[in-house]
């Protein structure tokens, strides 16, 4: 397993028997995350990733609200991705496709998975997972993105964010030490930086949308 990844299931508590891992903070920001998802994805077709799916149950509540959308979810760790399989079986969704193993570290990670699956994207959801993974799984997140997307199609980031330097909140600055405490590596990621990568890519900032909790949810697309 790779040193960067956050593995859920690991907290001392048993593995369920079906291997349906349950994250907490699933229960309390797949509502707002939807509301800001759902509108800009209805009445629309086509295939939407999410990479770092964790344990699974973002894509399965995404899949089952927007149905004329074709679902794919990600990850690299191996128990996330049984968990994601197992949230899949339990969901038995049409329209929800079986989970891809990506490395977002890798830059060339897309053309893995056009060889298991889609061929462009509508939209990549992205959710907690750059400020706990080095920069350089930040930068493979767009590096893939700007091959991805199809020419209307968006990348949506959620976490905590920096602006110009400065945290949002007492508690993203605490948050922030106590990840770079943990690994230097590590740590919230302030917007300017993450618009460099977007604009390398082809991509630019459209929109920067409020979220609970002190965390945004950025949308990048074409120029």
């Amino acid at each position: 397993m790779a040193d960067y990844v956050v593995e859920f299931g690991k907290d001392g508590q048993p593995l369920p028997s079906d291997g349906r891992l349950d994250a907490a903070a699933f229960h309390r920001n797949h509502e707002p995350i939807w509301a800001v998802l759902g509108p800009r994805l209805e009445g629309k077709t086509g295939e939407v990733l999410e990479v770092g799916s964790g344990t699974g149950q973002h894509v399965v509540h995404f899949a089952r609200s927007a149905p004329g959308i074709r679902w794919w979810s990600s990850d690299f760790n191996e128990i996330h991705l049984l968990s994601i399989a197992a949230w899949r079986a339990h969901a038995q969704l049409p329209n929800l496709q079986a989970p891809l193993r990506v490395d977002l570290s890798d830059p060339d990670w897309w053309s893995g998975v056009q060889a298991q699956g889609p061929r462009e994207l509508l939209a990549l959801f992205c959710a907690n997972v750059i400020h706990i993974a080095p920069w350089q799984v930040a930068e493979g997140l767009f590096a893939g993105a700007g091959r991805a997307l199809a020419t209307e199609g968006r990348l949506y980031l959620y976490g905590p964010f920096k602006r110009e330097g400065l945290h949002t909140a007492p508690s993203n600055a605490a948050f922030d030490a106590s990840l770079r405490e943990g690994n230097p590596e590590w740590g919230v990621r302030d917007i300017s930086d993450v618009e460099a990568l977007a604009s390398a890519a082809g991509l630019a900032l459209l929109e920067t949308v409020a979220m609970p909790a002190n965390n945004l949810i950025l949308v990048f697309g074409r120029p």
